[in-house]
């Protein structure tokens, strides 16, 4: 069974860091490339980042680019999502998910995020 469990959301003040970890189980963790999602409050979904299944290549949204850095531990079966200089507008429910096939997607549950004074 494919288990994607995140960690390490918060409260934290503009300008912080957090760190976020999808531990994952169930598949072929090296094979995949991985990515981070989030929901904001009463808004859709936003792609936020994603890495090649060894690590190599790493792309982000805009919004993010020099504050986020993603990273995994292939050994570990582990994704991660430094974020630092966090904004309010970076509150939001973070989902790590991969895509197995053309038509399946698998998510976590996802972790919340909340950047406020």
């Amino acid at each position: 069974e494919v288990q994607l469990v995140e960690s390490g959301g918060g409260l934290v003040q503009p300008a912080g860091s957090l760190r976020l970890s999808c531990a994952a189980s169930g598949f072929t963790f090296n094979r995949y490339a991985m990515s981070w999602v989030r929901q904001a409050p009463g808004k859709g979904l936003e792609w936020v980042s994603s890495i090649h299944s060894d690590g190599a290549d790493t792309t982000y949204v805009d919004s993010v680019k020099g504050r986020f850095t993603i990273s995994r531990d292939n050994a570990k079966n582990t994704l991660y999502l430094q974020m630092n200089g966090l904004k309010p507008e970076d509150t939001a429910v973070y989902y790590c998910n991969y895509i197995a096939t053309i038509t399946q997607i698998y998510w976590g549950q996802g972790t919340q995020v909340t950047v406020s004074s």
